[in-house]
């Protein structure tokens, strides 16, 4: 057995003369181990809200999304985009038109979006898992219906039961300016809202129809704003966005889902950091209590440094002694905070013991959890990173004064 790891082992286990440092270690290896189960659990908690969120976006958002370049309008007839709805690889090829339009149900009125979808929009998408309430139906009996977002329903208190209140929809008249009526300058169609939909704010202000309704208010007969595709499974959505742009060309922008969404995932990842480091630099905290620790019992052993020393022990065997010293304590103190964290994070992905409190009807009843084996490697790397730089200061201190120990004994 290594000499230095041996005697350290012993060191840690073995009763000191000063009880202290029994207490000053244990604090050092209950801090770590503190902070090694919080890091984990928190960056868990992170991973499950995230992936709830994504999903939520991912389950109604499409795999690709193609703008125009040039213009906030084009044409989707052309040769190049008319092949893509016949492509084997894509299960969904879905034409929008979007555009910012004045809703109003009953004597209330809100600022929000209509989103012209064709009929297929749904095809291949988990709209049941967001959707609030009613149905993602756009036509019943051949004549066109909304789903809405929450914040419209919530803003004009929409009743989706009501069978003799529709929800009229204003855009601007495209030509038309300065009229002698002002109710001539915007072209109005009426639609009975029949589904709720809940994911972002962004989302949940808009509304959702037929694209036939949306250009007929918006006077865009054949143009759309994008066009939305979902592959099938099995396909890699990276080469077939890189073919579609080298396809498409200048003209128009292919975005990725995580390029449709860039800020959400740069909000999701700033925050999950920002609490990284600030568990980071509470760890940094409790680890340095090792300082403390190790310095008792250099203290405590001097006797055997300088016993060690005679019998030929030179200063880099003695360093390595404390130094190992100090990394068992942060060591353990890490596997065991890990172990518990696991064990917690397991039990609340099971059984959700810690609920959330969201109001009467949450999207979420208990705090999600997604665990990833990167976040247990990313601690133990912190852990013993910060350790090694601790037991590397502390051990230094066992050799410092060698010297005037041998010579006072």
């Amino acid at each position: 057995m290594n000499t230095a790891h041996y005697i350290a082992k012993r060191y840690l286990f073995s009763k000191k003369s000063v009880n202290a440092i029994h207490i000053i270690s244990a604090i050092s290896m209950l801090g770590v181990l503190v902070g090694s189960a919080a890091l984990i659990i928190i960056l868990s908690v992170f991973n499950g809200f995230e992936g709830i969120i994504l999903s939520m976006y991912n389950n109604l958002g499409p795999d690709i999304e193609i703008t125009s370049s040039q213009s906030k309008h084009f044409n989707p007839n052309s040769t190049n985009i008319q092949e893509l709805s016949k492509d084997k690889r894509v299960l969904n090829y879905t034409e929008v038109l979007q555009e910012k339009a004045l809703i109003r149900y009953g004597n209330t009125q809100f600022i929000g979006k209509i989103k012209g979808v064709s009929a297929d929009f749904a095809k291949g998408k988990a709209v049941d898992s967001v959707l609030l309430s009613g149905d993602f139906v756009l036509e019943q009996n051949g004549n066109p219906t909304a789903v809405i977002g929450a914040s419209v329903q919530s803003y004009l208190s929409v009743n989706i039961g009501d069978q003799f209140q529709t929800l009229d929809i204003y855009a601007p008249r495209k030509g038309v300016s300065n009229g002698l009526n002002p109710a001539d300058e915007f072209a109005v169609r009426s639609v009975f809202p029949v589904g709720v939909l809940r994911i972002q704010q962004e989302v949940n202000d808009m509304v959702w129809v037929p694209i036939s309704l949306a250009r007929e208010l918006l006077g865009e007969p054949s143009t759309c704003t994008s066009l939305e595709i979902s592959v099938n499974p099995g396909v890699n959505t990276d080469d077939f966005q890189e073919e579609l742009t080298k396809k498409l060309g200048d003209t128009f922008v292919v975005k990725n889902r995580i390029q449709q969404n860039e800020l959400l995932y740069k909000i999701l990842n700033s925050e999950k950091w920002a609490i990284f480091l600030i568990l980071t630099f509470v760890l940094i905290i409790a680890i340095f209590n090792i300082i403390g620790s190790l310095t008792m019992l250099v203290i405590d052993k001097r006797k055997d440094i300088a016993i060690l020393s005679s019998m030929g022990a030179g200063k880099s065997l003695i360093r390595r002694i404390f130094f190992l010293e100090g990394m068992m304590i942060s060591g353990i103190g890490c596997v065991i905070g890990l172990a518990l964290a696991l064990v917690f994070c397991l039990i609340q992905q099971k059984t959700g013991f810690v609920k959330m409190d969201d109001g009467p009807n949450p999207l979420l009843e208990s705090y999600p959890i997604g665990l990833k084996i990167s976040d247990f490697v990313l601690v133990t790397l912190t852990v013993f990173s910060i350790s090694a730089i601790a037991s590397a200061i502390s051990s230094s201190l066992s050799v410092k004064t060698l010297d005037q120990v041998k010579e006072s004994l």
